[in-house]
């Protein structure tokens, strides 16, 4: 059996304002799981992986409930420690319709994950039997404590040779919240990965560099070029290219870059109407690393990253629940026939 793949990072609860109301315009919230590192780690499990989730929830029943949720899906939860007295992070959510865009309400501030002990989570033993850790940028953006874990945990897997991807995720509402050096940060955590998923605006930040006013592909080859000089043990960038026609239309496609120079483009999907977007990113990341680990080569892991991503949009909640067959049945036949 292969070894596990670690993700490090807080887990959510959703509120979101049922269908396309505004939030409490009915006193009525819907309940979600999810939480960035999260979704990767659920969606690698229903691709059939040992994926774990290493975080920390308040001993309590919405912490339970969080973790109870992961532990369906196939996620390992050893690694998740719980806390007395201390709440959960929350996000609340109003999904946007036609040109009225999707809005976040963060509640985070003081949870289980933002206040824990740097040192909370001995990566000693969450490390055997693994061979790759994952993690996102909205971990350090949380607080000062999680952005410190944030680059142990990354020492910590570096350490012990494991294989480290980063997705940039960067989050402005909560890096402004603490004033966080998000470049210093974002820049340390980079240095340590092996496969970076960034477009050219996460580069900038990491690097204090301006891209290039120019197409998305152009920009993003830039940003690539950039990163391979910073950061030595980069060998991957990966991003989606999104188009917004409305909140209800997009156009998704892919590249990857690779430090040899070879680069990788998808063709373009349509994606309307969407069901629901959150996550999405999550999903790109979970069928990019699934790929990689199941030996596909650079082409066919991106396709199959932005396949994953495509179907993400079609599910209600954080999570991609889809399988590995699923996704190869997408990317291969682009037919929609009632399957009987």
């Amino acid at each position: 059996m292969s070894k596990r793949i670690v993700c490090f990072g807080e887990l959510l609860l959703r509120l979101g304002a049922p269908g396309r109301q505004l939030l409490l315009q009915s006193p009525t919230l819907d309940v979600h799981v999810g939480g960035a590192e999260a979704n990767v780690a659920v969606s690698l499990a229903c691709f059939g992986h040992r994926a774990a989730i290493a975080s920390i929830v308040p001993d309590n029943a919405l912490g339970l409930a969080a973790v109870a949720e992961l532990r369906r899906h196939g996620v390992d939860t050893s690694a998740v420690r719980r806390t007395p007295d201390a709440r959960m992070g929350l996000y609340f959510l109003t999904t946007g319709a036609i040109h009225r865009p999707t809005d976040v309400i963060y509640d985070r501030a003081n949870s289980a994950f933002s206040i824990a002990a740097v040192d909370a989570i001995d990566w000693a033993p969450v490390f055997a039997d693994t061979d790759a850790f994952h993690i996102s940028g909205v971990t350090p953006a949380v607080s000062a404590n999680t952005a410190d874990a944030a680059i142990r945990a990354v020492g910590a897997a570096r350490a012990a040779g494991l294989s480290i991807s980063f997705d940039g995720n960067f989050r402005a509402k909560l890096w402004a919240a603490w004033n966080g050096d998000a470049a210093r940060i974002t820049r340390t955590l980079m240095d340590h990965a092996d496969l970076v998923f960034a477009d050219h605006r996460d580069i900038a930040i990491a690097l204090g560099w301006s891209p290039p006013d120019a197409d998305p592909p152009i920009a993003i080859a830039a940003a690539a070029d950039a990163a391979f000089k910073a950061f030595p043990r980069l060998r991957r960038l990966a991003t989606t290219i999104r188009v917004q026609h409305n909140v209800d239309h997009h156009a998704l496609a892919a590249i990857l870059i690779t430090r040899d120079g070879a680069v990788h483009r998808t063709p373009d999907y349509d994606i309307v109407p969407i069901v629901d977007r959150i996550g999405g990113g999550d999903a790109f990341a979970a069928g990019v690393l699934h790929s990689l680990r199941s030996g596909m080569d650079d082409a066919a892991s991106l396709h199959f990253g932005l396949g994953a991503a495509c179907l993400k949009h079609s599910l209600p909640g954080d999570f991609n629940l889809v399988g590995a067959d699923e996704v190869s049945a997408f990317i291969g036949t682009g037919r929609f026939d009632v399957r009987r």
